[in-house]
């Protein structure tokens, strides 16, 4: 249940890598479909198997009395997750490959696509012509990263300086 939580938060990301330590660490002594479908997704970046995973933790959660309500909710954060994965390793998607990955029918997952770009989940573009997804990427500037930089360091600095006075005070 656990697992199936963390797919379906919104706040996964830092929780996300734990988990994913976690299914490595003890794959011997648990597996299920939800379990199989992190690992092929996160560990060995198996797309076709994660699809395949996908639909059995479907069908799993579709069977589990206290899971079944967030079925739906699942699948569609899984999918959310398959496609971030893809394309933060491809920079051009094709819209026929991607929907046969994502399991559902061509039209279905452009509008889908379309949706994410609309609700500013997804920096894309959709080129209708080639028939493909172009991600836009996000690299910050070095100006934008020196600003960081500076910020992370103004804020350590100020962390080290109270601890060093309240180690003075207590002497």
């Amino acid at each position: 249940m656990g697992t199936v939580a963390v797919i379906t938060t919104k706040r996964r990301r830092a929780v996300l890598k734990d988990l994913v330590k976690v299914i490595q660490q003890e794959r011997a002594a648990h597996t299920d479909a939800v379990t199989e479908f992190i690992e092929c997704l996160y560990v060995r970046f198996d797309f076709d198997a994660a699809q395949a995973k996908l639909l059995a933790c479907s069908e799993l959660l579709a069977s589990d009395y206290f899971l079944a309500g967030c079925q739906h909710e699942f699948v569609e954060s899984a999918r959310l997750f398959i496609f971030e994965t893809y394309c933060r390793i491809h920079d051009t998607v094709d819209m026929s490959m991607l929907a046969s990955k994502l399991s559902m029918p061509r039209d279905e997952a452009e509008r889908w696509i379309v949706d994410l770009i609309h609700n500013a989940r997804l920096d894309a573009k959709i080129d209708s012509q080639r028939d493909r997804v172009v991600m836009q990427e996000k690299r910050p500037t070095i100006y934008q990263q020196v600003i960081d930089n500076t910020k992370g360091l103004a804020v350590r600095s100020t962390v080290l300086a109270n601890n060093c006075s309240r180690f003075e005070e207590r002497e």
